[in-house]
């Protein structure tokens, strides 16, 4: 569903990424771990196509983003950190541009959007602005726009940056109710919470940091 192959970036004499390879089959969830600094978020705009790599290309849903990227973007679901939302816009709304915009047939939209909706579970605000919505609610609004076209490839980029635990637990509790039909790689900002190796165990099926070649697995639990 998502390869990932010989991926490299450099900035002047900076290497910021550095020939990174792997594979996440459908139905796996892929934690990007690692520091500040170490390369996670180049390596994520690169497989969205928002950022162009020196050295090598990346397969989403067998479509290469390099010379296929419509094809390859419209396979993918991609939540950047700090996504930007329309505040002036309810979430309802938001999303109906969003199905404009990805081109969603109109016959499917309303079914999309209350998919979407019901998934995120932003039914409780869906009256509000989302400039007045909280941070979690908002983070949940972007996801929602992230998933509402059934993408088979799902990049989720500190998807539970700076919210509270409790509303941390509310947006990781969504990445596996888009399994299996999807694929997945999310990453979350080192230090990881206490506890990190029954936590990685809980929600990530594969691990790696972006400068290594190995790809972590867990054991059986």
């Amino acid at each position: 569903m998502l390869d990932v192959r010989s991926l490299e970036k450099a900035y002047g004499t900076k290497q910021a990424v550095r020939g990174i390879s792997f594979a996440v089959e459908k139905g796996t969830v892929l934690g990007f771990l690692g520091p500040n600094g170490a390369g996670k978020s180049t390596t994520m705009r690169m497989i969205a196509g928002v950022l162009e790599p020196d050295v090598g290309d990346v397969l989403i849903d067998g479509k290469s983003i390099i010379s296929e990227r419509r094809a390859a973007q419209a396979a993918l679901g991609y939540l950047p950190e700090g996504a930007p939302l329309y505040n002036d816009m309810t979430p309802p709304e938001f999303l109906a541009f969003l199905a404009s915009a990805r081109q969603i047939p109109k016959a499917q939209r309303k079914d999309a959007i209350e998919r979407t909706i019901a998934d995120a579970r932003i039914s409780g605000v869906l009256g509000q602005r989302i400039g007045a919505l909280s941070k979690g609610y908002r983070r949940r609004v972007g996801l929602a726009g992230a998933i509402l076209h059934d993408p088979p490839v799902l990049v989720l980029d500190e998807p539970t940056d700076g919210l509270d635990p409790n509303q941390k637990r509310a947006v990781r509790a969504l990445i596996p109710r888009a399994l299996p039909g999807a694929a997945m790689t999310a990453r979350w900002r080192a230090p990881l919470p206490a506890s990190p190796i029954r936590w990685r165990r809980k929600r990530c099926d594969q691990r790696r940091p972006p400068t290594d070649e190995r790809v972590y697995r867990d054991l059986p639990a």
